[in-house]
C-alpha cells in the first residue's frame, strides 16, 4: 500500500486500509445475516459499477440463499454530484413480493437512492433496504432511513475499493481521499 498515489491530476492519501474495510464488511454481513435468514430468498441488487468490490465481499460472507442482480446509474462528473440520477441499466426481472437490498458502495445526497426507491417500489416488493459501504451522513437529505451502513465519513472525496476518480482508482484495495 503506498500512502500516496497520483490519479489524473489529483493526490491521494491512505484514509482506510484494506484491513479496516473487511472489518466493516463483516459486521453488515453478520446484522443481514440475522435478519434475513428466515426470508425467502432476498435479492441483492447492486449499484454498478461502484459496488461490485463491496458486493462481492459482502455477499462471500452472507449465510443464506440469495439472488444477485445489478442495475448502473451514473450521477457523478469528476468528483462532484451533479444532482441528477441516469438510468443506464435497468432491473428486468420481476421483484413483486420479493425482499430487495439495494447494495450501494457510497450514499451521498441520497438523490440515487430516492430514484431507486421510487422505480423499485413500483414493482411491488416486500421489502426494500439499503446496505452502503459509505454513508455521509452531513449530505444525506432524504427521509429513508439506510438501514445497513457498514462506516460512515465525512464530505470528503473518496476513491478506491470500487469508487472511482473519473473512472480510475476502482482498483485499490485501500481507500484514498484526495489532499487537495
Amino acid at each position: 500500500m503506498k500512502d500516496i498515489i497520483q490519479l489524473k491530476d489529483r493526490r491521494f492519501k491512505v484514509m482506510i486500509p484494506a484491513e479496516e474495510i473487511d472489518r466493516a464488511v463483516q459486521a453488515i454481513a453478520d446484522r443481514i445475516n440475522a435478519d434475513y435468514a428466515e426470508r425467502e430468498t432476498p435479492i441483492f441488487l447492486g449499484v454498478l459499477n461502484g459496488s461490485f468490490m463491496f458486493l462481492s465481499d459482502l455477499i462471500k460472507k452472507i449465510e443464506f440463499q440469495n439472488e444477485i442482480s445489478f442495475v448502473k446509474l451514473a450521477s457523478y462528473d469528476g468528483i462532484s454530484s451533479t444532482g441528477a440520477v441516469k438510468d443506464l441499466i435497468g432491473l428486468n426481472g420481476s421483484i413483486e413480493g420479493r425482499h430487495v437490498v439495494i447494495v450501494e458502495d457510497i450514499v451521498d445526497t441520497g438523490e440515487s437512492i430516492e430514484h431507486m426507491l421510487k422505480a423499485l417500489q413500483e414493482r411491488h416488493p416486500a421489502s426494500v433496504e439499503v446496505c452502503t459501504l459509505f454513508f455521509k451522513p452531513n449530505s444525506y437529505n432524504r427521509s429513508h432511513e439506510i438501514k445497513y451502513r457498514a462506516m460512515e465519513i465525512g464530505n470528503e472525496f473518496i476513491v478506491g475499493y470500487g469508487l472511482d476518480y473519473d473512472q480510475v482508482g476502482r482498483s485499490l484495495k485501500d481507500i484514498y481521499v484526495v489532499t487537495e
